[in-house]
């Protein structure tokens, strides 16, 4: 009896170890077909069958482990997978995919069987979501590929052709030609007597309100929007030249009261325009408040600059507010060049009211362009403003007289200069150009308060100032203004200072204008030395042996300051010709000695050695070219003979150097 329960067990257990060995061929069959099949595309009727293939070899899969009743012995769970069937046919490369697994699964009584079912599981999901990615990159529709094509261009015609362009044209014209026709009335009026003052005043400031009521009266509908703006902007031009005209014409108003109205005019079409959100309205105020100024005022004098300043400061919470650079162009710029044309019609001698104007205008123009670009720091129309707004000031100052000029101009040059000292808290490039701004006033300062052998001298010495702090705060401007400022110095020397006829004539001059030379000839030789020397240290020049040019500038301006500094101090030891002889030996002579010392300091520095040579070579084309015919007697033997003396001296020590190394 226990016979034969053995025996129907062991046939139980070999009937479902192949049951279950033949559900695992049939999975592999079923994989390999649909491995042939992936070669074609699919249609969307065959998506159905694969997606029922699969679930039938997923459901033949879940029932196997199910059919185990007892572990098969190993050699009948080893010999299926010694049967496996081959593929026959070759097949075409496929993508690389991940392997869908299908184990022969043991009794789930053994936790690492249990294991294997579950990772199989897992592998087979995988497998299915692989599958349906590459299913939905072979069915999606590709975009095509579209070429960049920019924007078409639209013409003057084609933008006048639009619908609603040919009535706001007429419009602002309509405006524009409106508001010219009160100034003309206004002047006409005045010129044959008509009316009187008083109601030309309120006649004006009647039309005006008139034209803005209308204004917002159709600004309620959208189709009137158009000539709203119109009629509003010249209603707020109209009542700005009235006070104008209040102001300076009939003198109803005394100045801070007119100002003050033309503030709150100017403000109130600027808020209208803002609460409307139309850039062009607030152009169309200002420029409507500033164009025809001029003609109330009767040409550009000091209160026209004042009234221009009021519109441009009713703008300031304007350009705060909203980015409009036409706005800040429109109310920037007018100011400026009225003061321009104003010192110009004033002429030289100027007056306080013209200076004070001049003043007032840089220094609103200033302070709108520091608050704008303070919170906008690439806003352009604020650092053009800040670039030009210096000039009305500086141009009043050459009108002046010599104290209130340098009071006008190192006044400029200060408040400059300390915004562009403060400029690590600006961004951008409000710092520099305010520094730039700084320096020419500086430049217009030095000029006006010295003059003779001071002013080249102290130009230079401000270049080497300049090139210093360059060096400390790392601020190319500060190298750029020194360089700009010992060029003019040295141009102004080379004309009086230290001509080059300084080396060929011999001239008797006062000991007072040898030791102002001699001077200039030093701040020379001491610039010639800092400004390369800087702009090595800056990264702007590379080194001697790389780019010669900048250097040989330089080392021929140093040698001229140095051989200028040499002569005029030989002069003032020894006056007339024997001072002149002497003089030009020593310059021979410290030429080489210095060439000797470069020589052996650039041993190990290449750019020291090649300015050696090059001194070298100048001392010798001195020596022939010069000394040779200039000088006689007793000085040219010396200067023949100590010059060859040293350069022998350097040729030896130099070749002994050279060979120890």
């Amino acid at each position: 009896m226990l016979i034969a329960m053995t025996t129907d067990g062991d046939v139980l257990l070999r009937l479902a170890g192949e049951i279950d060995d033949l559900g695992a061929r049939l999975a592999r069959v079923g994989t390999e077909l649909r491995t042939v099949r992936s070669g074609a595309e699919p249609t969307r009727e065959e998506v159905p069958e694969q997606a029922s293939q699969e679930q039938a070899a997923q459901q033949a899969e879940q029932q196997a482990p199910q059919a185990e009743q007892a572990q098969p012995q190993p050699e009948q769970a080893q010999q299926p997978q010694a049967e496996q069937p081959q593929p026959q046919a070759q097949q075409a490369p496929q993508p690389q995919v991940p392997q869908q697994p299908y184990p022969h699964y043991q009794h789930p009584q053994y936790a690492h069987y249990q294991q294997q079912y579950q990772q199989a599981q897992y592998q087979q999901a995988q497998y299915a979501q692989w599958q349906q990615q590459q299913y939905r990159q072979q069915h999606t529709p590709q975009q095509p590929y579209r070429p960049y094509q920019p924007a078409p261009k639209v013409t003057l015609g084609e933008k006048l052709s639009k619908e609603g362009a040919g009535s706001r044209l007429l419009a602002w014209i309509g405006g524009a030609v409106t508001l010219l026709g009160v100034v003309l009335f206004l002047v006409l009026a005045i010129q044959r007597g008509w009316f009187g003052p008083l109601p030309r005043v309120l006649g004006g400031a009647v039309l005006g309100a008139a034209l803005v009521g209308i204004g917002l009266r159709l600004h309620r509908t959208p189709a009137g929007r158009t000539g709203a703006f119109a009629l509003a902007a010249t209603g707020i031009g109209a009542l700005y030249l009235d006070a104008i005209a209040a102001t300076t014409m009939y003198e109803y108003l005394p100045a801070y009261a007119g100002l003050a109205i033309g503030l709150l005019i100017a403000v109130g079409g600027l808020l209208l325009a803002v609460r409307w959100k139309s850039s062009l309205l607030a152009t169309a105020v200002v420029l409507g408040c500033v164009v025809c100024a001029p003609i109330i005022t009767q040409g550009f004098t000091p209160q026209l600059v004042a009234f221009l300043l009021v519109v441009q400061v009713a703008s300031t919470p304007v350009q705060l507010r909203q980015s409009w650079p036409s706005v800040a162009v429109a109310a920037g710029i007018p100011p400026l060049v009225a003061s321009v044309f104003s010192t110009a019609f004033t002429g030289f001698g100027g007056s306080t009211a013209n200076t004070a104007a001049a003043l007032a205008a840089g220094g609103v123009a200033l302070a709108l362009a520091l608050i704008v670009t303070a919170k906008r720091p690439g806003d352009a129309a604020a650092l053009a403003l800040l670039a030009v707004a210096p000039a009305p000031s500086l141009l009043a100052a050459l009108f002046l007289p010599k104290t209130p000029a340098v009071l006008v101009t190192a006044s400029v040059a200060l408040v400059l200069l300390g915004v562009w000292a403060a400029g690590q808290w600006l961004d951008g490039w409000t710092g520099d150009l305010a520094g730039a701004a700084g320096l020419l006033a500086a430049l217009q300062t030095t000029m006006t308060l010295f003059d003779g052998s001071a002013r080249s001298a102290i130009l230079i010495g401000e270049g080497v100032l300049l090139a210093l702090v360059a060096l400390w705060t790392k601020k190319h401007v500060a190298l750029f203004g020194g360089l700009g400022f010992a060029v003019i110095g040295g141009m102004i020397a080379l004309a009086f200072d230290v001509p080059p006829t300084l080396f060929f004539l011999v001239r008797n001059r006062p000991d007072a204008d040898l030791a102002a030379s001699l001077l200039v000839a030093v701040a020379i030789l001491a610039v010639s030395i800092t400004l390369p020397w800087v702009a090595h240290r800056l990264g702007l020049f590379r080194a001697a042996s790389e780019n010669v040019v900048p250097w040989l500038f330089a080392g021929v301006c140093g040698l001229y300051g140095a051989g200028a500094m040499v002569l005029c101090g030989a002069l003032l030891a020894v006056p007339g010709r024997s001072g002149f002889l002497v003089g030009h030996v020593v310059i021979t002579v410290s030429w080489t000695v210095a060439a000797l010392v470069l020589l052996i300091r650039g041993i190990s520095a290449v750019s020291l050695r090649v300015i050696g040579f090059v001194l070298v070579g100048a001392a010798v084309l001195k020596l022939v070219l010069f000394d040779l015919s200039a000088l006689d007697g007793l000085a040219r033997v010396a200067a023949f003979l100590l010059a060859g003396l040293v350069l022998l001296g350097a040729g030896t020590r130099y070749a002994k150097l050279v060979a120890s190394r």
